[in-house]
């Protein structure tokens, strides 16, 4: 799709304060479905060249897989929320999107994960280095929407937010991988807290409500800063609860954090627990390539967080940070001029820490 058949890149984000509040917030489905349509026009579709064509395929790999667009929205109602019109900023949300994107292509690489979305890692189907190839293109495309919206009044501010948030994304990720590298198991809740604020947080709900809040021309509030790092927090909590309920299908591999010995909330809390014996057990079990972990493997370190209530635990803690970061953002836009916009943010963010898929 060209950018001038694209039925929102005319569309500039204007602050209107006192206007109607419905007035600029679209359905939850159409928001998100412009969203994927304006991901998915911003990636190459076809070349002469056969190599190349199947090239332009892996890139639209993951995007096609779809997802929820989660951070993109956020993106759209934080803009609407402040005055402005959500259209006139989805390329900023696509392009957080893209980010979302290949930083999961080089995630699944780096921890050697074997699903995305319900289907093989895209590392899985064509290879490690093709597909590392692949997220670089992204990051490129990432960039080039990026840099397309010079236009919007806060565009320096936009595009400093965006390289502040993949730094911190990248010092998370960072901590996480050199734990694996390391071989320590022994990481506790302060570590874990940490990792997850700077890995997800920054990037899942500070960032995308400050970006929106820029595409209306409106400074952040700089308390969005500590609701969103409360919210993503709740957000990453609850992904790895939800990895070890069986019963529970959302796009990833069932235990699989277990079989890649991801250090989560969950494990911080039954190592904190158990015995020395119990403690070398896991050690030992975790410790296991991903290819030489047993059913009898995850079935020992299931029954350990169960004992435990590990599980428990962690889903609690996401709750408290769940409810902490949603009234920090109730303080917040209470008095900000779209609360038909407030609404449904609300909505999204609620669902953090109690989603079930």
């Amino acid at each position: 799709m060209s950018r001038s058949s694209d039925p929102v890149s005319s569309n500039p984000v204007t602050s209107e304060h006192g206007r109607s509040a419905a007035a600029d917030v679209s359905p939850w489905g159409d928001m998100r479905q412009v969203l994927h349509a304006r991901v998915l026009a911003a990636l190459p579709q076809q070349h002469k060249h056969p190599e190349i064509n199947d090239f332009y395929a892996h890139i639209r790999n993951y995007p096609e897989r779809g997802g929820k667009g989660l951070r993109g929205q956020l993106v759209l109602l934080s803009a609407a929320l402040h005055g402005g019109q959500w259209q006139g900023a989805v390329e900023v949300a696509a392009a957080l999107e893209l980010f979302q994107n290949w930083v999961l292509v080089h995630d699944d690489i780096e921890d050697d994960s074997e699903e995305r979305r319900g289907q093989p890692a895209l590392h899985v189907q064509i290879g490690m280095p093709p597909a590392l190839n692949v997220g670089d293109a992204l990051h490129v495309y990432m960039w080039q929407l990026l840099h397309a919206q010079h236009h919007l009044p806060r565009f320096q501010e936009i595009l400093q937010t965006f390289g502040w948030m993949i730094q911190r994304t990248a010092e998370g990720q960072h901590l996480d991988l050199s734990w694996v590298s390391q071989g320590r198991f022994d990481v506790s809740e302060g570590e874990y807290f940490e990792m997850v604020t700077r890995k997800t947080a920054y990037y899942t709900v500070v960032a995308p409500l400050q970006l929106g809040a820029l595409c209306a021309g409106v400074t952040p509030d700089e308390r969005m800063i500590e609701a969103g790092k409360a919210l993503g927090v709740a957000f990453q909590i609850r992904d790895d609860v939800l990895n070890l309920m069986p019963d529970i299908s959302y796009g990833k591999e069932f235990a699989g954090d277990l079989y890649e010995a991801k250090r989560t909330l969950i494990l911080a809390h039954t190592f904190a627990g158990c015995t020395s014996e119990e403690h070398e057990t896991l050690c030992r079990r975790l410790a296991k390539a991903r290819s030489a972990k047993t059913d009898e493997d995850i079935a020992a370190i299931l029954g350990l967080i169960d004992k435990y209530g590990s599980l428990e635990h962690a889903q609690q803690v996401a709750e408290r940070y769940a409810a902490t970061g949603l009234q920090q953002l109730h303080d917040i836009t209470h008095h900000l001029p779209n609360q038909a916009a407030a609404a449904v943010l609300f909505n999204l963010v609620e669902s953090l820490a109690s989603r079930r898929t």
